[in-house]
């Protein structure tokens, strides 16, 4: 089985679509980097051998970066963002979306369940 950046790709796979379940790993770059390693995109996950997997984890440590480091950049980006006080920070401190999208409909995903409106009492 394949370890790669702490995680493990699925052994029947192949290298192309295993590649992508590393964060910051998409389509395109999975082959760009089977293509700098010198494997074949088409090959299934099992089948590398050590020296094929050694060449994939030094070109994600030298020149790609993923999982940790890259998750811990774009948090440091947002909490640049925050800290500026600029409107993308605000909303991502209220956790709204933040790309323009309409909030009076949809955005359930971002904002989160309804919270309903409370039923006023009656007046006797």
């Amino acid at each position: 089985m394949a370890r790669i950046a702490g995680v493990d790709l699925p052994k029947n796979k192949a290298v192309a679509y295993s590649l992508p379940y590393l964060y910051g790993v998409g389509r395109k770059l999975a082959l760009v980097i089977c293509e700098r390693a010198k494997i074949d995109p088409a090959k299934k996950t099992l089948e590398l051998n050590e020296a094929e997997i050694r060449r994939i984890r030094e070109l994600l440590e030298t020149e790609i970066k993923v999982e940790g480091d890259l998750r811990r950049e774009v948090q440091m980006n947002i909490k640049r963002l925050m800290d500026l006080g600029c409107y993308r920070g605000l909303r991502h401190r209220r956790g709204l979306p933040v790309n323009g999208q309409r909030t009076h409909t949809n955005a359930r995903t971002r904002k989160g369940p309804r919270k309903g409106v409370l039923a006023r009492a009656k007046k006797a």
